[in-house]
């Protein structure tokens, strides 16, 4: 008891309890924690709009392709997928000069906002070319990670105060999607396919309701990996439902592509729109 008599308490107030914070019962709290948290931040630091680089993890630079190479020495089955890195490693390579390029050209627009910011996953790989490119460019970029259990990982590249770190997959998905003008999806693995053919799923309902570029790079992988005609033969999407995205091999074009969307249709759109 206190000297008057009341007594006093020293209870742990329910925002601060993590027992709580941790149960299924503060669901809704963690979920929107990840939208709240990741939206002051953007708004601190001027983030209005994106362009998002999506890829495989597994891909390296061609430097790390090129010592594998020649650590397998005579082993013909480690030698054959060494030359097979290698020979993906230009998609790291590209992602790298793409975002570079990108980054180079927002920076030039007249405008007080931060405009069409590097976007990526957070990860290595492609992720990593991209933040790469954009940070070589002295540019900032968004990382958005998922705790997943895969090894440690370490992307450097990424602007320290836009690093975040997201527990739901459909909360990280919702940042690629709402603040993207413009969408790169270079060669990937199921992660890369399901949030690709999502965005393509909002294109085609319309319930992404702003223009938004897509441009899948690396023809001829996404052709063999996709037959996008046969399922138009099959009619279980439209022909006109192919205009949703390009396909191209080429950075220049890449480049010209997303930059003339951006020009014509988000210049004068700030913000985003689902």
């Amino acid at each position: 008891m206190s000297k008057d008599g009341a007594r006093r308490h020293h209870g742990v107030k329910a925002y601060l309890r993590e027992s709580f914070l941790t149960s299924a019962g503060a669901r809704p709290l963690r979920i929107l924690a990840e939208y709240l948290e990741p939206r002051s931040r953007f708004d601190q630091y001027r983030i209005e709009d994106t362009i998002v680089f999506m890829g495989s993890a597994r891909v390296v630079s061609r430097e790390a392709a090129e010592s594998e190479v020649r650590a397998a020495g005579s082993e013909p089955a480690r030698l054959e997928r060494a030359r097979e890195r290698l020979a993906m490693s230009r998609y790291y390579e590209d992602a790298r000069e793409l975002a570079h390029r990108l980054t180079d050209w927002s920076k030039g627009l007249k405008d007080d906002s931060r405009r069409f910011v590097v976007c990526t996953g957070g990860g290595p790989g492609i992720m990593e070319a991209a933040n790469r490119g954009a940070s070589e460019a002295r540019g900032l970029s968004v990382g958005l990670t998922i705790s997943i259990p895969v090894e440690e990982f370490d992307n450097r590249y990424v602007t320290r105060e836009l690093s975040f770190h997201f527990h739901y997959f459909f909360m990280r998905k919702f940042w690629f999607a709402y603040l993207a003008k413009a969408l790169l999806v270079f060669p990937g693995g199921f992660g890369t396919l399901d949030e690709m053919f999502e965005i393509l799923t909002l294109r085609q309902t319309r319930k992404m309701r702003k223009h938004l570029a897509i441009v899948l790079f690396g023809a001829d992988y996404w052709n063999e990996v996709i037959d996008f005609d046969a399922l138009v033969r099959h009619g279980t999407i439209n022909r006109e439902d192919l205009g949703l995205f390009h396909r191209t091999d080429s950075v220049d074009e890449a480049f010209g592509i997303v930059t003339r969307h951006l020009v014509e249709h988000a210049m004068t759109e700030p913000g985003a729109m689902l």
